[in-house]
């Protein structure tokens, strides 16, 4: 299964997704904020970065961007409860698969995850 950094700035959201994500055999890793995440990246290879759009430090939008310079074959899904936070996202969407809107319930995280494993990379 895949490699996913979950990075979101609440606890508890992070926590259920990492849960839920393993129930699908994922190896699921953690950071609390789009800098601690950008560090987790540049120290071991993941499949997919699954971040938050809003949070302290560096948002997920700014990473998102460092993420795709810097792991071209990297796949990144991002997610809000901020309408005006997706329309932020609308100069990555070359660089992402998709926004996904919080709150969610557990089966649609689950397939939105296996839906952005499943697509092409955006470098192939």
């Amino acid at each position: 299964m895949a490699k996913i950094l979950i990075t979101e700035d609440e606890d508890s959201l992070r926590s259920f997704v990492a849960r839920a994500l393993r129930l699908d055999g994922h190896e699921t890793y953690e950071a609390a904020d789009g800098a601690e995440g950008l560090e987790r990246l540049s120290e071991d290879s993941f499949d997919l970065l699954l971040s938050d759009i809003r949070m302290p430090v560096m948002d997920g939008i700014e990473l998102a961007h460092r993420a795709a310079d810097q792991f071209p074959q990297l796949k990144i899904l991002l997610m809000t409860g901020y309408a005006e936070q997706r329309e932020r996202a609308d100069d990555l969407m070359a660089k992402i698969i998709d926004v996904v809107d919080k709150p969610f319930a557990l089966p649609d995280i689950r397939r939105a995850v296996a839906q952005a494993l499943a697509t092409a990379s955006r470098a192939a």
